[in-house]
């Protein structure tokens, strides 16, 4: 289920420096594909995660392009020399955005 490339991405920009790198899936609404992803802590600031197309993620975050096709439901994190994928039920509920 990878995003076309018109969807949006929820990405915190300014975080993608740091580490580790998270990404979640939630379910897909509004022209969005339901990808969340953020480096280092999580904040729950109304302004830390930026819209971004699916098509422009690669100039911006290519490492966690591989993982695109995941569907909803599922999480990333990523370090040096660490990768850890999972399913995390939660994430179907609709209400959860704080991924």
């Amino acid at each position: 289920m990878p995003p076309a490339g018109h969807e949006k991405v929820g990405i915190a920009l300014a975080t993608l420096a740091n580490v580790p790198l998270h990404a979640a899936r939630v379910q897909p609404e509004n022209g969005d594909c339901g990808w969340y992803i953020y480096g280092g802590e999580y904040s729950t600031d109304t302004d830390f995660y930026q819209p971004l197309c699916a098509a422009h993620l690669s100039e911006y975050c290519d490492k966690i392009v591989p993982y695109l096709g995941l569907p909803p439901g599922w999480r990333v994190l990523l370090a040096p020399n660490y990768e850890d994928v999972w399913f995390d039920e939660e994430l179907l509920i609709s209400e959860a955005r704080d991924a």
